[in-house]
C-alpha cells in the first residue's frame, strides 16, 4: 500500500517536472523569438510593416492642350475635385466647435451645390462624425469654384488637418466647340489602349509624365495621403497647334450637315486644304445614326478607301496629256455613248452623239471616251500608267499625322486580280480604291502647278509657349507633271464649271474649278445591283479661286436616299457653300475692282463719296467752285454725294442708296463710311488707316440686317 502511494507520488512529480520544463523551454523560445524580432531582425520587419501599410500611387499629369491655327482651344483639361472628410480631425472631435458651426456649414453646402437642402447635409455630417470615418467620400467631380467656396465654410476653413477637408485633384477632358472636328481631335480611353485622332496619335506628347504620392492604409483598407513632402509632382503634357481653322471647320460641318439631312445620306465628308502649304483647314465627317441624326463617328476622309468614280478622270487626263497621247483640242469618238470592253458594256450617263473634243469629254464626264483612250494607248504597256499612279503617291498609304490611315488599293498589271477590264475601268475610277484625302492631294497638286506637297494637320508642338518641334510644309514631288500640263488640266477643270457637269452652280463673284463624280457603289457582297436598285456615292473635288488657287476642297456624300444622286446636285452644293463662305470672309481672295470715274483735272479734287453739307463746307472754305451736277432733281433727297470735276468746278452728284444693297464705298474715309453703314444697321470692321481700298461685300450685293462688312483702309 505504502509502496503504491510512493510510486504515484513519483509519477506525478515526474509529470509535473516534464510539464514545467516544457513550459520553461516554451517561455524561453518566446522570449528568444521576441528578442530576435525586436532587436536582431527589427529593421527588416519594420520595413515589411511599412510596405504593407503604405503604397505609392501615381498622380495623373495634366494633359496638354490642342489649339487651332488661330489659338482657339479645341481640347483642354479642366480640373475636377473629389472631396473627402476626416471625421477624426479636431473640427469634428471638438463637440462644442462642431455643434456651433454645423448649421452654418450645412447651409453653405446647400448654397454651393444647390442639390440638397441644408438638413440633408447636416444629417450627413453628423452621421460621418458619429461613424468616425477618417476618409469619407463626400463629393465627386466638383468644380474649382465649388472647391474654393467649400474651403471658406466654417470648420473647413481651419485647414486640411484641423478642418478635416481633404481635396484630391483630377482632370476632365473638354472640347469647347463640341462636335466640331470631334473625330479628328479624337480621344484616349482612360482604360484600355484605344486611341483615336490627334489625342491618340500625339499621346506621348499630350500625356505628360505622371507624378507619385505615398499613401497609408488605414482601418477598412482605405488609403490616405501621408505628407505632401513625399510627393513627386506630375509634369504637364505638351500642347499641339493644329492647322485647323475652327471658323472654317464650322462652315464645312454646317454645309455638310444640312446637305446630309436634305438627302438622307449614309455619311459624308468634306476637307478644305490650303493649296500652297498642304495645311488642312477643315475636315468634317458625319455618320447617319438615325433619321435626321448625324454624329462624328468615323474619319472617312482619312480612313475610308473607296472607288472615286469620275473624279479619278483627272489622273487619267494627266497621264494622257503628259505622255503626249492627247491634247485638250484633240477629238475622240464616244461611239454613241456606249462601248463594250471584254464582257462588260460601259455607258455614258448621257448618250453622246459621236465625236467630241478631249476637253468636252472631260467637261461632260464621258466614261466611254476615257476608257477607250486608256485602252488604246496603254493596253500594250500598262506599266506606264501604273508609273503615273506611283508618281502621284496613290499606290501607297498616305503619310499623315493620324492613326488609322486607310490603305489604297491601286493594282498594277502584275496583280493577280488584273483583267482585261482593269485598264478601262480604272480610267474612270473603278477597280481601285483611295481615300478622299488622297484624291484631294491629287487635285491640290494640279492646282499647285504640279508641285505635290504633303498634307499636314499639326504645325508644331509647344511646352509652356516654347516650340519643341515644328512640322513645316514638305514637297514630296516637285514635278508630278509639267507646269504646262498642269495649266491644261486647270483649264479643263474650269471648263467643267463653265460649260460642263458643274455649270449649274457657277459663281458671279469668283471662279472655281474641279470635277464631279457619281460612282455606283457595290453593295456588300451583292455586286453593283442589289434588290433591284443601285446605290451611289457623289463627290466633287476642286479648288478656288480658279485664277489663283488658294484652297482645294473635297466633298463626298455616300448613299443619298432621295431622288437626286448626281454629284452636281448632291456634293457640288456643299463645295459651293463652303467656297462662298470662305470667299466672303477672306478679302485677299477678292478681285480688285476698278474705278470707272475719270478725273478730268489735276487741280481739283475727285470725291468718291461724302456727306453733302460737309463737302460743300470744305470746298467753300478752300474757295473751290462747286455745283450740283446737271441741277439734279435728287439733290434734296440724299445727304450723300460724289464729286466729279466738270468745267473747272466740282460737280456734286447725289447718291441714293438702297437699304438692302451694298454701296460702293471705296475712296470714303473711315468716319463717313462708319456713319453710312452703321446707321443702316450693319456691323463694320475696319482694318488699317486712311480711305477704303477694299470691301468684303461687292457693290450691289443684297444685305441683311446686322451683317458684318469688312473694310480695308489704305
Amino acid at each position: 500500500m505504502s509502496s503504491n502511494k510512493s510510486n504515484t507520488r513519483k509519477s506525478m512529480l515526474f509529470r509535473t517536472t516534464v510539464v514545467f520544463s516544457g513550459m520553461l523551454v516554451f517561455a524561453g523560445f518566446v522570449v528568444y523569438t521576441l528578442f530576435n524580432i525586436q532587436f536582431v531582425e527589427g529593421a527588416k520587419w519594420r520595413a515589411l510593416a511599412d510596405s504593407l501599410s503604405t503604397k505609392v500611387f501615381a498622380i495623373e499629369a495634366v494633359r496638354g492642350n490642342i489649339f487651332d491655327c488661330k489659338g482657339n482651344l479645341l481640347a483642354t483639361s479642366l480640373p475636377i475635385y473629389d472631396v473627402r472628410l476626416d471625421a477624426q480631425s479636431p473640427a469634428f472631435m471638438d463637440e462644442e466647435l462642431f455643434l456651433n458651426n454645423i448649421d452654418s456649414l450645412s447651409f453653405g453646402l446647400s448654397e454651393i451645390f444647390k442639390d440638397k437642402p441644408a438638413r440633408y447635409y447636416k444629417n450627413l455630417l453628423v452621421q460621418t462624425k458619429n461613424a468616425g470615418n477618417r476618409y469619407f467620400l463626400f463629393k465627386r467631380k466638383i468644380s474649382y469654384n465649388q472647391m474654393q467656396a467649400m474651403r471658406k465654410l466654417p470648420l473647413f476653413n481651419l485647414g486640411k488637418y484641423k478642418g478635416g477637408l481633404m481635396v484630391n485633384e483630377r482632370t476632365r477632358r473638354e472640347k469647347p466647340f463640341g462636335m466640331l472636328a470631334e473625330r479628328t481631335i479624337g480621344f484616349k480611353q482612360e482604360e484600355g489602349a484605344v486611341r483615336v485622332g490627334l489625342e491618340g496619335y500625339f499621346d506621348k506628347h499630350l500625356g505628360g509624365k505622371s507624378g507619385k504620392r505615398v499613401m497609408q492604409r488605414i482601418a477598412g483598407g482605405t488609403y490616405i495621403p501621408i505628407d505632401d513632402e513625399l510627393m513627386i509632382d506630375a509634369q504637364q503634357g505638351r500642347d499641339i497647334v493644329t492647322t485647323i481653322d475652327i471658323n472654317l471647320q464650322d462652315v464645312a460641318e454646317q454645309a455638310l450637315h444640312a446637305n446630309l439631312l436634305e438627302n438622307d445620306a449614309d455619311y459624308g465628308t468634306a476637307i478644305l486644304m490650303e493649296v500652297a502649304t498642304g495645311e488642312i483647314k477643315a475636315i468634317a465627317n458625319l455618320t447617319r445614326e438615325a433619321e435626321g441624326v448625324y454624329q462624328e463617328k468615323y474619319n472617312y476622309a482619312v480612313g475610308e478607301s473607296v472607288e472615286p468614280g469620275s473624279t479619278f478622270k483627272l489622273v487619267s487626263a494627266m497621264a494622257l496629256l503628259t505622255d503626249g497621247y492627247m491634247a485638250p483640242t484633240d477629238n475622240v469618238d464616244t461611239e454613241g455613248g456606249q462601248m463594250r470592253f471584254c464582257n462588260l458594256t460601259m455607258k455614258d450617263s448621257h448618250l453622246g452623239s459621236g465625236v467630241i473634243s478631249f476637253q468636252e469629254a472631260f467637261e461632260h464626264s464621258s466614261n466611254v471616251a476615257f476608257a477607250k483612250l486608256m485602252q488604246k494607248n496603254y493596253n500594250k504597256n500598262p506599266e506606264k500608267i501604273y508609273a503615273h499612279y506611283k508618281n502621284l503617291g496613290i499606290t501607297e498609304k498616305l503619310d499623315f499625322q493620324l492613326a488609322g490611315v486607310g490603305a489604297p488599293v491601286v493594282k498594277g498589271p502584275n496583280n493577280k486580280s488584273w483583267s482585261c477590264t482593269s485598264l478601262p475601268y480604272m480610267a474612270i475610277g473603278y477597280e481601285l480604291q483611295i481615300t478622299p484625302l488622297q484624291l484631294l492631294t491629287v487635285y491640290n497638286t494640279i492646282a499647285n502647278n504640279g508641285v505635290y506637297v504633303k498634307p499636314i494637320l499639326v504645325k508644331r508642338i509647344e511646352q509652356a509657349g516654347k516650340i519643341i518641334q515644328e512640322f513645316p510644309y514638305t514637297v514630296l514631288n516637285a514635278a508630278v507633271c509639267s507646269p504646262a500640263v498642269a495649266k491644261q488640266l486647270q483649264s479643263m477643270m474650269e471648263g467643267v464649271v463653265l460649260h460642263g457637269t458643274a455649270s449649274s452652280l457657277k459663281s458671279s463673284f469668283y471662279s472655281y474649278a474641279g470635277k464631279t463624280g457619281t460612282a455606283v457603289i457595290a453593295n456588300r457582297g451583292k455586286g453593283y445591283l442589289a434588290g433591284g436598285g443601285k446605290s451611289y456615292r457623289a463627290s466633287f473635288c476642286g479648288y478656288f479661286p480658279a485664277e489663283n488657287p488658294k484652297y482645294s476642297c473635297m466633298v463626298l456624300i455616300s448613299r443619298p436616299r432621295k431622288d437626286n444622286y448626281y454629284a452636281s446636285k448632291v456634293a457640288l452644293p456643299v463645295f459651293k457653300e463652303i467656297a462662298d463662305k470662305v470667299y466672303a470672309s477672306a478679302l485677299n481672295l477678292h478681285r480688285e475692282l476698278k474705278f470707272t470715274q475719270k478725273i478730268l483735272s489735276n487741280d481739283l479734287p475727285h470725291v468718291a463719296l461724302a456727306e453733302k453739307n460737309e463737302l460743300k463746307l470744305v470746298l467753300d472754305h478752300v474757295k473751290l467752285s462747286s455745283h450740283y451736277h446737271n441741277d439734279s432733281i435728287h439733290q434734296d433727297e440724299s445727304e450723300w454725294v460724289s464729286g466729279l470735276v466738270q468745267d473747272n468746278s466740282v460737280a456734286m452728284e447725289p447718291q441714293l442708296f438702297n437699304l438692302y444693297a451694298m454701296p460702293d464705298v471705296r475712296g470714303m474715309g473711315a468716319k463717313d463710311v462708319l456713319y453710312l453703314l452703321e446707321q443702316k444697321g450693319f456691323r463694320v470692321e475696319l482694318v488699317g488707316v486712311g480711305k477704303v481700298k477694299k470691301q468684303s461685300v461687292l457693290p450691289g450685293t443684297k444685305l441683311i440686317k446686322k451683317q458684318l462688312i469688312q473694310l480695308y483702309l489704305g
